[in-house]
């Protein structure tokens, strides 16, 4: 059984903030922080947001990073999926517009593609980063949100590393669009192609999604080794996973793991819940093996225990708001069908 104590904060920044303020030694010192920190974000967006480029085809956009000089370019496939063969333009972050074509496309799910830019030299890149990313550490995101805003840059942390999935969970704002660019470090490398959000049909929450590079390394070797497809195995992904309601009668809902968006294999539901509310919430898995965990409105984690095929969250509610349960496979091949209900007591 998982007690109250079994929620965990990610930040205590207003306690931080209150002692600060306590003390001019203390707000000297986070006046310089926060200086660091400004400075920081502008080196960062000055050394990559020139390699930074928008994709568009015929009726979708997203964004990706040139990785050599003479244009060669990493995005996500369902960014160029329905350009169906055909060449599809890329705007640079000074203006300059080329004809790109793909020229690859990963294998088995894998949300990545290249487009060779035609007539290219000389073109500002951005680095990968050769180390694995640790959460908390800063991270920074530039895109073309919504494909009006090229050049878009946002800050944030790395919240979560799921390394059987390869992705990166960062609380940076990643909209529409911004599928395909790049998720940096503060050494301004690439750490991350940004890939998708969860939303809750109220835009970006502060929950979003980037392939790793570890994958994208081995995505690179496949390609220069001749072992990716090409355009024409590539199919369309919706980049927004959007909840479910959760009854809390005992009502059972069912689900499955590994078909819809196989490029983030997880669900999320939602439900109202009540400071000191007692909650049952119960799962039964009958292919793989999935995990869930619970997110409150405050920012407090609950993951469920686990006994053969089936997961369990027993606790009472810390706070007042809506819930956010996610149901999330253990691995990248993970799938299965299952069996979930939640009841109040």
């Amino acid at each position: 059984m998982f007690r109250p104590t079994a929620f965990r904060r990610f930040a205590a920044f207003p306690l931080m903030l209150g002692l600060a303020l306590s003390s001019p030694l203390l707000f000297h010192q986070a006046a310089i922080a926060s200086d660091n920190d400004e400075k920081t974000n502008i080196r960062v967006y000055k050394q990559s947001g020139p390699g930074v480029v928008s994709i568009r085809t015929s009726n979708s956009v997203g964004s990706g990073s040139i990785l050599t000089s003479d244009g060669l370019v990493l995005t996500n496939a369902h960014v160029i999926a329905s350009a169906q063969g055909n060449p599809v333009q890329v705007t640079l972050a000074d203006g300059r517009k080329f004809t790109g074509k793909v020229v690859g496309v990963g294998n088995d799910n894998l949300d990545l593609a290249l487009v060779q830019l035609q007539g290219a030299s000389d073109l500002p890149t951005v680095k990968l980063a050769n180390r694995a990313v640790e959460v908390g550490q800063r991270a920074f995101a530039i895109g073309n949100p919504f494909g009006q805003f090229q050049g878009t840059f946002t800050t944030g942390i790395v919240s979560r590393v799921d390394t059987n999935l390869g992705l990166i969970q960062t609380d940076a704002a990643i909209n529409p669009g911004n599928s395909g660019g790049p998720l940096l470090n503060s050494d301004g490398e690439q750490v991350g192609v940004n890939t998708a959000i969860y939303t809750r049909n109220e835009g970006n929450i502060g929950i979003g999604f980037a392939i790793a590079t570890k994958q994208i390394q081995s995505f690179l070797t496949a390609y220069r080794q001749g072992q990716v497809g090409l355009i024409t195995k590539a199919k369309p992904r919706n980049i927004e996973i959007k909840a479910r309601r959760l009854p809390l009668d005992g009502s059972i809902v069912t689900g499955r793991l590994g078909s819809d968006n196989p490029a983030v294999p997880f669900n999320a539901y939602i439900f109202q819940g009540v400071a000191g509310q007692q909650i049952k919430i119960r799962m039964i898995s009958s292919e793989g093996k999935p995990a869930i965990t619970l997110i409150s409105p405050n920012k407090l984690v609950l993951k469920g225990a686990t006994n053969q095929n089936v997961v369990s969250i027993q606790s009472r509610l810390p706070a007042t708001g809506r819930y956010t349960l996610f149901i999330h496979a253990n691995g990248r091949k993970g799938s299965g069908n299952y069996k979930i209900a939640a009841i109040s007591e």
